[in-house]
């Protein structure tokens, strides 16, 4: 399928999604969420075991949501345009694979959101990140005030959403917002060299993996365990399981088929 504002690669068991909107830097709007809704809806997670989402070029990421289309937005107009993009993002968040965020270069506004969706994210050394809303009389609409907190707890959020303050990198290293900082020209190639290193474990256990820390985020913490308890127990119903523990115990490598 053909799309307008995104760039799809198939690598294997590997697939990128690149947004690409050169003229507005990757800018989200309508058509881009639109493009990554589907996407996703056909996301093919038997074939795909990793979904490496970045920006086309090397100035931006996404530089944020696209304001010549938000600017005259009616009250209910720009709650339905919030929500639509935190269902997408939302729908990335909850993918069956993991989602690694290669951010190259800007992250702004809805950039650090869709970044902040994503499982993993690593970025260049030129990349800012910053939700910088509230300059434009907002705040962000696609659930950064949940993520952001969550990520680098409730004080920092705050400072950085209450200033609209950017950050370079290593500064967003530091505060746990990114897990890893490289030079821009290594950038895919770790993004892809991580993404290797999880798609040869077992998909259905990094997807249970996945789908437990998801779950248990805000579960009490019996509960929590609990939860983790019963679908540690369904990975003993997998072939996968059966094939890996065999294989360690042969002293070779498993041949893990998702089953």
């Amino acid at each position: 399928m053909e799309y307008t504002y995104l760039k799809i690669e198939e690598h294997d068991n590997i697939a990128v999604m690149k947004v690409s909107a050169p003229k507005t830097l990757n800018a989200l709007n309508t058509g881009v969420f639109k493009d990554m809704d589907n996407y996703l809806t056909k996301f093919d997670c038997n074939k795909f075991r990793v979904l490496i989402v970045t920006g086309d070029g090397e100035k931006s990421f996404v530089a944020g949501a696209d304001i010549s289309e938000m600017a005259n937005l009616s009250m209910l107009e720009g709650q339905a345009f919030g929500a639509r993009g935190a269902a997408v993002f939302r729908k990335l968040e909850t993918l069956h694979v993991p989602v690694i965020a290669a951010v190259n270069g800007f992250a702004l506004g809805g950039g650090c959101e869709l970044a902040m969706a994503c499982d993993i994210r690593i970025c260049s050394e030129n990349a800012k990140f910053g939700q910088p809303e509230v300059g434009l009389g907002i705040i962000p609409g696609f659930s950064g005030t949940v993520r952001l907190a969550r990520l680098v707890g409730q004080g920092m959020a705050k400072q950085l959403i209450y200033t609209g303050k950017v950050i370079k990198a290593d500064e967003a290293l530091r505060i746990g917002l990114v897990n890893e900082v490289v030079p821009q020209a290594e950038l895919m190639n770790r993004a892809f060299e991580l993404a290797n290193q999880i798609a040869v474990n077992a998909p259905l256990a990094v997807k249970a993996a996945k789908l437990t820390i998801n779950e248990e985020y805000d579960m009490p913490a019996d509960e929590a365990i609990r939860n983790e308890s019963v679908i540690f127990g369904r990975c003993f119903s997998t072939e996968d399981q059966k094939e890996g523990m065999k294989a360690f115990l042969e002293k070779r490598k498993p041949n893990f088929t998702g089953k």
